[in-house]
């Protein structure tokens, strides 16, 4: 799966940019003024972002009211001391426990603050015709097919209350009565339109009551055939034109919110379920990101309302086609970084960005894929696949130390005293995290079961820990193959011919590069280089009780095929400035919705008190942007490094 390495709004009390920024610099000068320290090369970095989960949940489908009572309990605890917190990110990983040791460049590093405001990071997908989505038109196109805009404001919000629970089967009305007030055709037709429109599943019809006019809501037909009619494979057939793409594209632009989050929250605001969404890859949480999304016989009209009534979120250049977008099909993004507070001189950043852009940096999957916490994500794939399933269970739900919110350490300590599900259940408000579910599974099939336990976390989330072990074993045996052959092709090396690996042999070594060389992620259906790094794959999987010429598991899912992945990445479109500044709050650039709005570019001081390297560069689709600014920072990424180098820890 496509990652744009970033960390991961509430629609509730927003809070904008610059009211996080006042409160968060007090929190800054508090930290500051306790961790003066440096490290042995002088290097430091400063990383100002939110304190990340133990991992991302993939949010499933549950109760309406269970889920808003969790997204508020999940809002309250997100702000904690960022003393404490960095305290608990001591048991964090750092990247030498994932295998993330080497650099490619030989200037000499220098400090920054990377993401000191979420819009110091913006991400612009790259699609397959390699054109960059850009937001830059809200208009909708004409379809003389499409209901008027009255139709959004025709219902009052009593009204939309009470379709919406008849839509869901929220009470035992058969039906609901609007009376229409001002009694003409055309009203009527507007409110009809309006019902079937914004709630799918009901029919309407006119019945005159006592002398008034009112319009009827009913369902046409019982719970499976409203189910029915609201999934992607089969979706409401009737009221879509037959000359209009069953599918909507749109720009989606969001601030501050990963991609999941943002498809839950437009298909609840919609009444849709997430699944007719699709989208070519996802984008994380703490950044503003510009992507394609297509969705299922959903017209312009009812999206760009939206507009109106969500913050942090704007869609645009709509347009209807006949197919749905497709997980891959991206050729990479684009990011525009600001790296605040440099310490480098003109010379060590012209060095550090002639390397990036010359030679690159080596691929390695960044911190992110590997968990925050004390119990990294690898370990509870190995023992997976080692069909260990009392160690999943256990690492999944034991206490650990580190970064997490209050209700899953008091979870832990219940399971931990009673090995109890119900009883740790209890104690977790969230139900719809990894935990929540496993323990679901356990009261559901018993202790003795635990592989059916596990199966009810979603597929992807499953699947997620098998691929940080691939990615942990891929990462030390990189790290191994430069520090033995370092950056030239050598014989027994895997290059790719079309999708095809094969070794490079001693009279064709000369004609290869280090960027045309990749390396194995262990499988049943790849083949590994033949010199010393073959060997060191099997030792390493030897040591982890793991067979490397039996990568087929019993449950197929977790049967691991392999892949390919290059060891080195050289960005595209790489370039640069340093621009000085004296307020930290002031953006540094434009952005899509800046531009849209007639916002003027921001004035900088000449001689500014700050100064600031502003970088743009293009990247594939799985390749991480911080092990690229790593490379030009020469600093560790991972939080627990940045907690002990002078590290400010804020939302």
């Amino acid at each position: 799966m496509e990652t744009v390495e970033m960390n991961s709004v509430s629609l509730k009390h927003p809070r904008s940019e610059d009211d996080v920024a006042n409160a968060d610099e007090i929190k800054r000068q508090k930290i500051l003024e306790k961790s003066k320290t440096g490290n042995d090369s002088g290097q430091s970095i400063e990383t100002v972002t939110e304190p990340p989960e133990d991992m991302k949940n993939e949010m499933i489908p549950n109760e309406e009211s269970e889920e808003q009572e969790e997204e508020e309990l999940e809002d309250s605890d997100e702000d904690g001391d960022p003393e404490s917190f960095a305290d608990m990110m001591k048991h964090g990983l750092t990247e030498s426990d994932v295998g993330i040791t080497k650099f490619v460049s030989s200037h000499k590093g220098f400090s920054g603050i990377l993401k000191e405001r979420y819009s110091d990071f913006v991400v612009h997908e790259i699609g397959k015709d390699g054109r960059v989505s850009h937001l830059d038109d809200f208009s909708v196109p004409v379809d003389d097919e499409d209901p008027s805009e009255e139709t959004f404001t025709v219902l009052s919000d009593e009204d939309k209350q009470r379709l919406e629970e008849l839509q869901l089967f929220k009470n035992k009305e058969t039906s609901v009565a609007i009376e229409v007030v001002e009694d003409t055709k055309e009203k009527r037709t507007v409110i009809h339109q309006a019902v079937k429109s914004l709630f799918p599943g009901l029919e309407t019809k006119t019945e005159d009551r006592d002398g008034k006019k009112y319009i009827i809501a009913y369902h046409a037909a019982g719970k499976k055939a409203l189910a029915k009619v609201r999934t992607a494979t089969d979706p409401r057939k009737h009221s879509w034109p037959k000359s209009r793409g069953s599918y909507c594209h749109f720009v989606l632009y969001k601030e501050n919110k990963d991609t999941m989050d943002a498809i839950n929250v437009l298909s609840k605001f919609l009444r849709v379920k997430p699944n007719i969404f699709s989208y070519m890859g996802t984008k994380d949480k703490r950044a503003i990101t510009v992507q394609e999304i297509a969705v299922l016989r959903i017209t312009a009209q009812r999206l760009a309302h939206l507009n109106k009534c969500l913050m942090n979120f704007k869609l645009g250049n709509f347009s209807y086609k006949n197919h749905p977008l497709k997980l891959g099909e991206l050729q990479g993004n684009h990011f525009t970084v600001v790296l605040r507070n440099i310490t480098g001189t003109d010379d060590q950043i012209e060095q550090a960005m002639h390397s990036l852009r010359e030679i690159g940096f080596i691929n390695y999957y960044g911190m992110q894929r590997f968990g925050t916490t004390a119990v990294p994500t690898y370990q509870i794939g190995r023992a997976i696949l080692q069909n260990n399933w009392n160690e999943v269970m256990d690492l999944i739900l034991k206490p650990r130390p580190g970064a997490e919110k209050g209700y899953l350490v008091k979870c832990r300590e219940e399971w931990a005293k009673t090995k109890d599900p119900a009883a740790a259940l209890k104690k977790l408000p969230v139900k719809r995290c990894v935990e929540g579910q496993l323990l679901r599974g356990l009261l559901k099939y018993g202790m003795k079961n635990i592989i059916s336990a596990f199966g009810i976390i979603p597929r992807n989330n499953r699947l997620m820990y098998i691929h940080s072990y691939q990615s942990y074993v891929w990462n030390n045996m990189v790290s191994k193959r430069i520090e033995e052959y370092g950056l030239r092709a050598v014989p027994g090396d895997l290059i790719l011919k079309g999708a095809t690996a094969v070794h490079i042999e001693e009279g064709d070594v000369d004609n290869y590069t280090i960027h045309d060389v990749v390396m194995p992620l262990p499988g049943f259906d790849v083949i590994y280089p033949k010199h010393k790094i073959g060997e060191a794959y099997k030792e390493m999987l030897v040591a982890d009780n793991l067979d490397i010429n039996n990568m087929r598991h019993k449950i197929r899912d977790y049967s691991l095929s392999g892949a390919y992945r290059k060891i080195i990445i050289r960005p595209q479109n790489v370039s640069w400035e340093v621009v000085a500044y004296d307020d930290p709050k002031i953006p540094l650039f434009t952005t899509d919705l800046d531009k849209l709005e007639g916002k003027p570019l921001p004035v900088l001081p000449t001689d500014g008190k700050f100064r600031a390297l502003k970088m743009e560069f293009s990247l594939p689709p799985s390749t991480y942007a911080t092990m690229a600014i790593r490379e030009v920072l020469k600093m560790d990424t991972s939080i627990k490094n940045q907690t002990q180098l002078n590290t400010t820890w804020l939302r």
